[in-house]
């Protein structure tokens, strides 16, 4: 079994900055794409940046500038450093991963989620 598990979320004041981090376990025989995806109460999930193997990245045009995506392909992890926040930025984070877990496909991953709160 695959976990991913997330970290580094919490209460922040507009302007501020924190970092995410997501880091796989268990069978994992390979990687590709991951990504950061978040929710607001209310709200569908949606997609925040991903990043693929080789590195190529893609933000929501809400986050460009502010946000980078980052990974660790010998640490089987992701992060996700957040800056200049904003009250909209509010909700839980998840992480995703495109994993090949030893079944003959790459199957999708999620965290548990990691709350992000930014308010004065």
């Amino acid at each position: 079994q695959v976990q991913l598990v997330e970290s580094g979320g919490g209460l922040v004041q507009p302007g501020g900055s924190l970092r995410l981090s997501c880091a796989g376990s268990g069978r994992i025989f390979g990687i590709r794409a991951m990504g950061w995806y978040r929710q607001a109460p209310g709200k569908e999930r949606e997609l925040v940046a991903t990043i693929t193997s080789f590195g190529s990245t893609d933000y929501a045009d809400s986050v460009k500038g502010r946000f980078t995506i980052s990974r660790d392909n010998a640490k089987n992890s992701v992060y996700l450093q957040m800056n200049s926040l904003k009250p909209e930025d509010t909700a839980v984070y998840y992480c995703n991963a495109d994993v090949l877990d030893g079944s003959r496909y790459y199957r999708q991953y999620w965290g548990q989620g990691t709350q992000v709160t930014v308010s004065s």
